[in-house]
């Protein structure tokens, strides 16, 4: 099947990219999952063992509400890929396809005989996202790691979490997410130069720590040029002030950002301090960071004196920047999350109505969409097999009963 010829499904920029999805859990899979989003024909193979994501986290009926967030808009199929037929067939698979997304240790699929060198021989334009803890080379190369190591290890953890505490890991796949968007921006990245070379595709070495080192600020930097090490400030800012969450008398919690000397002016001059705004340490961030316990105090009784509501209201005439601290059952009936459709909701086949978060960006043209949830195992293994390369029912069957599929 050519190219031009194929029918993918979606309506984003990425229809008529194929993606093979051989990998499991979270990083990987959420770059796959984006580029389903945008309109890329994205398969998810499986080992008939089911992908370890399918079990994680809530589930409702037996269905993993996790699994059907990361693996919407992918079909699923099972295939097991250390078999020599198993083998045969992604290689087939290989040939129709624009990229290849794996999080296998490295030399795995070497061992398997699908490294890259075999994966180019047979489809030199393919794209292959090779996502790992640590990245295809250096001494920990071969290291087990999921993103809490990378986490641990990036300084984030060193940098989160009360100043008399202990370091504090976030609640959720921070670095997955991280690595899972770098790792789609990487394969649009490497399409595009494949559209220009002639349409030659490479391999792209993604690691769970570097993303996350990328986004941390100048770490690197400052510790080069004056040997600071960041440490933590609970929800201080090493970088402006007044920041902080701060209590309302009706027991709700909201957070402040200032980072323009103009709205931490607003701020001052609204919870009655104009004074302060006079002080020549004003002026600057790293002098109002120098008295932020002046200011916290300052702004912290003036927000518990007072309401969400009136807060809310105080800081929007003020041009102050405020938000409340939502949970997520708060967030679901705000009124700009609705507006903007951030949670939408999917038709399911097993649980019906299914609400979950809309695409990261909005595209005018091509906006992209989520066509379904994730789906169940093996789900789509014989609809792709006979559409993609031919296999009649009674070869299907023979490579079920052989323990293939």
């Amino acid at each position: 099947m050519s190219h031009d010829d194929r029918s993918a499904p979606g309506d984003g920029p990425l229809e008529g990219i194929r993606v093979l999805d051989i990998s499991t859990v979270y990083a990987a899979p959420i770059a796959a999952m984006l580029l389903g989003d945008f309109g890329a024909d994205v398969i998810k193979i499986e080992h008939p063992r089911g992908d370890p994501a399918r079990t994680h986290g809530p589930s409702k009926d037996g269905h993993g509400l996790w699994w059907k967030v990361i693996s919407r808009n992918k079909r699923a199929m099972t295939l097991v890929l250390s078999t020599p037929r198993g083998r045969e067939l992604l290689l087939d698979l290989v040939r129709s396809s624009d990229v290849l997304v794996e999080n296998f240790r490295p030399g795995v699929l070497e061992r398997w005989h699908l490294g890259p060198d075999v994966l180019h021989a047979v489809n030199p334009g393919l794209v292959v996202l090779r996502t790992t803890g640590f990245g295809q080379t250096g001494p920990y190369r071969e290291r087990r790691s999921f993103g809490t190591l990378a986490e641990a290890m990036s300084g984030f953890a060193h940098q989160t979490g009360p100043a008399d505490g202990p370091p504090t890991l976030p609640p959720f796949g921070l670095a997955d997410g991280v690595a899972g968007i770098s790792g789609a921006l990487a394969v649009v990245t490497a399409l595009y130069e494949r559209a220009r070379n002639g349409g030659h595709g490479q391999v792209i070495d993604l690691s769970l720590l570097e993303p996350l080192l990328a986004i941390l600020g100048p770490g690197p930097s400052a510790h080069d040029q004056l040997g600071q090490v960041p440490g933590r400030h609970g929800n201080r800012s090493p970088n402006n002030a007044p920041r902080n969450t701060y209590r309302t008398s009706d027991g709700r919690w909201v957070a402040i950002s200032a980072s323009a000397t103009s709205v931490a002016e607003r701020v001052l001059r609204l919870v009655g301090r104009p004074d302060l705004v006079d002080e020549a340490w004003f002026a600057s961030a790293s002098g109002r960071v120098a008295h932020a316990e002046l200011l916290d105090d300052v702004v912290s009784r003036w927000i518990a004196q007072r309401t969400l509501a009136e807060v809310s209201e105080a800081f929007e005439t003020a041009g102050a920047a405020l938000a409340p601290i939502l949970d997520v059952g708060q967030l679901a009936t705000d009124p700009q999350v609705l507006a903007r459709d951030s949670f939408t909701t999917v038709d399911d086949a097993d649980l019906g109505p299914l609400k979950m978060q809309n695409l990261l960006f909005r595209l005018s043209r091509t906006p992209g969409r989520i066509r379904f949830a994730g789906r169940r195992l093996g789900e789509d293994t014989e609809v792709i097999l006979k559409e993609l390369l031919d296999l009649p029912d009674d070869e299907v069957s023979e490579l079920r009963s052989a323990g293939v599929l």
